[in-house]
């Protein structure tokens, strides 16, 4: 994004403007639909987390985000991009992807309604698919995001999960290709515990049948992504929050 000129408003100043450029396009989407955006996006700590670190790159146009939910991220994308058109951008952080070509699978129904009649207008159109993440497609990609939905399959739907994502990541050929996976570490057994019963406490707000999940440690979580060809970095993501969730960053591994 080579004509974004950084601004001279603090950080502080631009994650509320955001905020607010984020989730107003909710408001057509219903009350629900709108409350929940504006506090999930205060309230949870990795999306700002994901700016202040430089974890999505310029090069990462198109982006799968796998478990979108009512389509969070892809609000969040096209309100950064617009913000930098603007000149409203911190120098502290780092530019992002200046029209994202966004696919969205949500295996709830509901979720994607709500995604739809909130965030289907914007440009270029989102795709937004109600879909299985063990069997849906996955285009090829430059970006994944996997926000708090794996634990929602076994172990070894997992790790197929996770080869789907590497293969399609494999295909995109982009060298800053990126995998962002933010788990529950269930070593650490009162934060674990903790963000589970939280987790079953919103999918029922949310109006779904809550399911089993399958946690793993941290430590297993790595020797997985690293067994499929990643370079992995494990950053607390849990600020503010009693949870034990922390946020993979993995990177595919050059090909020798």
């Amino acid at each position: 994004m080579s004509a974004v000129m950084p601004s001279t408003m603090t950080t502080d100043q631009a994650w509320r403007e955001l905020h607010e450029a984020a989730t107003v396009p909710y408001k057509k989407g219903g009350t629900f639909a709108w409350q929940f955006a504006r506090g999930k996006l205060g309230r949870d700590p990795v999306f700002r987390g994901l700016l202040e670190r430089g974890l999505i790159d310029a090069q990462h146009r198109r982006v799968v985000d796998i478990g979108c939910g009512q389509g969070l991220f892809v609000s969040l994308l096209a309100s950064m991009s617009t913000m930098q058109q603007k000149g409203r951008w911190p120098a502290s952080w780092a530019a992002t992807p200046a029209a994202a070509d966004y696919t969205g699978i949500e295996l709830m129904p509901k979720d994607v309604a709500r995604a739809e009649a909130s965030v289907g207008h914007l440009k270029p159109t989102p795709r937004l698919v109600c879909a299985d993440m063990c069997s849906a497609a996955l285009p090829d990609c430059d970006l994944v995001v996997i926000l708090d939905v794996l634990h929602y399959v076994d172990l070894a739907a997992q790790e197929g999960v996770l080869t789907r994502v590497r293969d399609a990541l494999r295909r995109g050929g982009n060298p800053k290709a990126r995998l962002l996976l933010r788990v529950g570490d269930a070593s650490s057994t009162r934060g674990f515990a903790i963000s589970q019963w939280v987790d079953r406490t919103v999918t029922r707000i949310r109006g779904h049948k809550v399911s089993p999940t399958w946690g793993r440690p941290l430590t297993e979580w790595i020797a997985v992504l690293q067994r499929l060809g990643f370079r992995v970095q494990s950053m607390p993501m849990s600020e503010g929050t009693p949870f034990a969730n922390v946020l993979l960053v993995a990177d595919l591994e050059t090909a020798a």
